[in-house]
């Protein structure tokens, strides 16, 4: 991690900054910046999630090893409710227990040895908080064993608090969940961030989303007023006057929206697209701030199991009309249109793991106003894209041709979001669509033609067909069934990132 020959380069630190189980992201940023790029570091600080991270570090994994930790974390088995409080009401201790966490995860399956860490050379700060005494504690390697790892993470009232030499330890992050003033105590002229935790902004209500949102008011509240100081040293300083920290100090942040939640998670899957997606927005990171990636990606294993189902869609479109809405209402003008598809997922782990979730879809558009059945000459489907403000897009993108044999691309988005009431529904079975002259990709969407606009649907009987049509491909029946039930917990986990925090909270009011 230390490179002695740059004596001319910058002192860097890296800040691995908390996020709950969103650091499943932190880890794939940091397979592309140690290995991938090679960058080093002077000094390494974590908060309360980023501590895990920083573990793995302190113990002399590499990036991947620590992205494929994530990859492949069995979070079913480090659940464990703290059963004996939960009929103390008001006096209850926590809701979960980390007895389970320590034992399956980070002694078996991150296989986490603190005499090693103890021992590491690596300039590491752990950040936690001393109750008893009401002050940040910042710990190096030699000052760190299994249960300071766990008092940096130990939220109050979902984990109990941690008892350490006399005093009462708990998650740091009401101080800190980047601790930028250790960086600049240690000397750093550059200050590279890696940011999960939400800047949305978007109020939910319901005790879990609450929770989460306080912890987000302290989170972003005290990193920014951190970036402030530093800000405002370096422009005393350019100015010519003596800054607070006399030098200036670069930031360099690497921010996302990760589809985790920060403490209730239950698909594997959900952590390896987190991990891709670290992995992804790391390159795309590089580039733009031009630092050098290489020539080609590494390899990975490509997995066993394909998944195919059909779906039918039906509804109107009105040509000469670009609002959806309009076009699907407007009953002098509109004219039907359908679509059968069958969609095709060649491998359901790379399905998973990629950020964009493409399969490929195949079939016919049923359009009177283009010449009847149009068969599809190529298709994609994108299956829980992210999108902004907690949203997901499920979008369809299919090329065929009219009954003059024109060129056109039917394109068409779900709009997967949570608004008051129940819309899971709606939101699921609604495809905004758009017929666009020509073949056109996305990135000719901004200037392409649109002939025609409107909504069609999946009415309950073709749903009904399309959860029988659900077939499995591989090499034997224990392989397809669990490909099946990666894509099953991957599709309901992804409707929990987006319901779950308000479902949470309208179960804890009921």
């Amino acid at each position: 991690m230390i490179d002695k020959n740059r004596e001319a380069s910058p002192k860097r630190s890296l800040i691995l900054a908390g996020g709950g189980l969103k650091v499943a992201f932190q880890a794939g940023v940091l397979q592309v910046w140690l290995d991938e790029v090679g960058v080093r570091f002077d000094h390494v600080d974590g908060a309360s999630g980023g501590v895990f991270n920083l573990a793995m570090l302190c113990q002399g994994m590499t990036g991947t090893e620590i992205a494929d930790n994530w990859r492949n974390l069995p979070i079913l088995k480090g659940i464990q409710p703290n059963w004996s409080q939960y009929f103390k009401l008001v006096y209850a201790e926590s809701l979960l227990r980390y007895d389970r966490w320590r034992e399956n995860i980070m002694r078996r399956h991150w296989g986490l040895d603190f005499e090693r860490i103890s021992q590491s050379s690596l300039p590491a700060s752990f950040n936690l908080y001393n109750f008893t005494r009401h002050r940040l504690e910042v710990r190096s390697p030699d000052r760190m064993s299994e249960d300071a790892l766990v008092a940096c993470v130990s939220l109050p009232m979902w984990f109990p608090p941690v008892h350490i030499d006399g005093s009462i330890y708990i998650d740091a992050v009401y101080a800190t969940d980047a601790n930028l003033m250790e960086a600049v105590r240690r000397g750093a002229d550059e200050i590279w961030v890696i940011w999960t935790v939400s800047e949305r902004g978007l109020w939910r209500n319901g005790f879990l989303a609450n929770y989460f949102q306080i912890i987000e008011t302290s989170a972003n509240g005290r990193f920014r007023a951190d970036l402030l100081r530093i800000e405002n040293n370096n422009r005393r300083i350019a100015a010519g006057q003596n800054g607070e920290f006399g030098r200036p100090i670069e930031v360099k942040i690497l921010r996302a929206e990760v589809p985790l939640h920060y403490l209730i998670n239950f698909r594997p899957g959900g952590f390896t697209h987190a991990v891709e997606m670290g992995i992804d927005l790391a390159r795309r990171w590089c580039d733009t701030n031009e630092i050098a990636l290489p020539d080609s990606e590494p390899a990975r294993e490509a997995g066993a199991v394909s998944l195919s189902f059909s779906e039918t869609m039906r509804g109107f479109v009105t040509r000469g009309e670009e609002d959806h809405v309009v076009g699907a209402s407007d009953k002098n003008r509109r004219s039907e249109l359908a679509v059968d598809l069958t969609i095709d997922i060649d491998n359901v782990d790379q399905f998973i793991e990629q950020a964009d979730h493409e399969g490929t879809a195949a079939g016919k558009v049923r359009a009177p106003a283009y010449g009847g059945e149009c068969p599809i000459e190529r298709g994609t489907f994108n299956l829980f894209v992210d999108a902004d403000s907690g949203r997901k897009l499920m979008k369809y993108r299919l090329f065929f041709r009219d009954n003059n044999n024109a060129a056109k691309t039917l394109f068409g988005y779900k709009d997967v979001h949570d608004d008051p009431g129940f819309d899971l529904w709606s939101d699921t079975t609604t495809l905004y669509t758009r017929v666009l002259d020509g073949h056109v990709d996305e990135t000719g969407e901004d200037t392409a033609v649109i002939e025609a606009a409107g909504i069609i649907r999946i009415y309950l009987t073709d749903f009904l067909r399309q959860l029988a049509s659900f077939r499995t491909f591989g090499s034997s029946w224990s392989a397809r069934t669990a490909g099946l039930t990666r894509f099953s917990r991957f599709f309901l986990g992804a409707l929990w990132d987006v319901y779950g925090e308000r479902i949470g909270g309208d179960i804890y009011h009921l």
